[in-house]
């Protein structure tokens, strides 16, 4: 396990690049514009968010599910 975990953490230390996650367009905007720049930043932490919460109640209730139908056996 802590080869697993010597590996893992050597690749992410080699992967020292600058995303940029934005097109041409978007990205010529918020540079114009430092306010909006704050604005693109935080749609896209929310775009990002919603998928993990949506996964974390779905995984809460299947999980509640599956206790309850345990139990009850």
């Amino acid at each position: 396990m802590s080869i697993r975990l010597f590996i893992l953490g050597f690749l992410i230390c080699l992967t020292n690049v600058k995303l940029l996650a934005q097109c041409a367009m978007c990205k010529a905007v918020v540079e114009s514009d430092a306010g909006l720049a704050k604005g693109v930043n935080d749609g896209i932490l929310y775009l990002m968010a919603i998928p993990y919460i949506l996964l974390i109640v779905i995984g809460y209730f299947v999980y509640n599910h599956y206790k309850k139908t345990k139990t009850n056996v």
